[in-house]
């Protein structure tokens, strides 16, 4: 199956104190984040384009001779899930998966895995099993429960979609003027699709300090 790549890429990293966007921070081998995070879609033979989603396309189209033919850019939006709509417009994937711009960790085996069970269902989630007992608290600081984490799965990206189905609800949530928290979760609240779960791996981690960046 063929797919496209959306990476997500037009936040602000407040917390890693660059002023800058913390894609474009540079690892060990001088790389950006963002470059390691592409590297697993270039690889890919399956997947024939990568939209990259960023506020800086006067940055990238500038930079237009270094870049692969499958790489096309996208206008980062005021929230994530505009940012989302909008590389999604840019996709021509048949299935599309939706990454972080700052998520440079992840595997193969992953993406095999996502890719297989792509073949049975139409949205598929990236998950790992919670480590953390989860506690549910009150207004008042209480504990009001603890949840079984036998039950629980941290969810990671990409998160992989038949490209008409995420766009099909993409426009309801819209409409709705619902904001979900992952993309799955608009899939959840606008369709009866059932989102199949596969493992991912706990290296797949999201950098959001500097210490990350020594994963």
């Amino acid at each position: 199956m063929k797919y496209t790549a959306v990476i997500v890429a037009a936040g602000s990293g407040t917390r890693m104190k660059l002023g800058y966007n913390k894609v474009y921070a540079k690892m060990r081998d001088g790389r950006t984040i963002l470059n390691h995070t592409m590297d697993v879609f270039r690889a890919d033979k399956d997947c024939i384009q990568i939209v990259v989603v960023t506020e800086a396309l006067a940055y990238y189209q500038n930079m237009e001779g270094d870049w692969p033919g499958l790489i096309t850019l996208a206008k980062g939006g005021k929230t994530r899930q505009e940012s989302v709509r909008n590389g999604l417009l840019a996709a021509i994937g048949e299935y599309v998966m939706i990454h972080d711009g700052a998520r440079p960790y992840l595997d193969q085996k992953s993406l095999k895995s996502i890719k297989k069970a792509l073949k049975t269902d139409d949205a598929v989630l990236l998950t790992v099993p919670c480590k953390d007992t989860i506690k549910k608290i009150d207004a008042e600081g209480y504990v009001e429960l603890t949840y079984d984490r036998s039950t629980l799965a941290a969810a990671q990206t990409p998160q992989a979609f038949k490209t008409s189905l995420l766009m099909e609800c993409m426009a309801k949530a819209e409409q709705a003027k619902f904001t979900g928290t992952d993309d799955c979760s608009l899939v959840e609240a606008f369709s009866d699709v059932r989102v199949r779960t596969v493992e991912g791996s706990y290296a797949n981690i999201k950098i959001t300090t500097p210490e990350d960046m020594e994963h």
